[in-house]
């Protein structure tokens, strides 16, 4: 196989990568390589591919990835425990500050309420207001202090 050759393998082998993180990282080192088997394709020697390719992915690394990491990112999509703040809770199980349970989305998560001496009994409808470690911290939604209100 030509010298240049081992290149255009090793780009494959970097984008196969690059398929399975999406991180950008390994495509900027494959366009590195594909920039070494140009320049062995024409002949140059082994140094002057390997600096090639180095000077090729590093420009790349630090000039084109960032600018693809941010076409890629997804401005306004909320995952994971992000996406549940906000979301309606309902108690499948007595909810106080000390405990109790809710279904969230079709999930049971254990829960808590925000404000001591609040409690809520079974079908109550709340709001995620945040997530604490795998406990949901809920609470009617524009809760006042002093409402007086506890949901029973």
């Amino acid at each position: 196989m030509p010298e240049w050759g081992w290149w255009v393998l090793g780009a494959l082998v970097l984008l196969g990568v690059e398929a399975l993180t999406l991180d950008l990282l390994f495509a900027s080192l494959a366009v590195g390589a594909v920039v070494g088997a140009i320049v062995g394709a024409f002949g140059a020697p082994v140094l002057a591919q390997a600096l090639a390719a180095l000077v090729a992915a590093l420009l790349t690394l630090l000039v084109l990835r960032p600018i693809g990491l941010k076409l890629l990112k997804t401005e306004g999509t909320d995952t994971n425990i992000d996406a549940l703040i906000g979301a309606r809770a309902l108690v499948v199980e007595r909810v106080d500050s000390r405990g109790g349970r809710v279904k969230i989305g079709g999930e049971v998560w254990s829960a808590r309420v925000t404000r001591s001496g609040a409690e809520f009994v079974v079908g109550a409808d709340l709001v995620v207001m945040s997530i604490d470690g795998a406990t949901a911290v809920v609470d009617v939604p524009n809760t006042e202090p002093d409402s007086g209100s506890t949901g029973e």
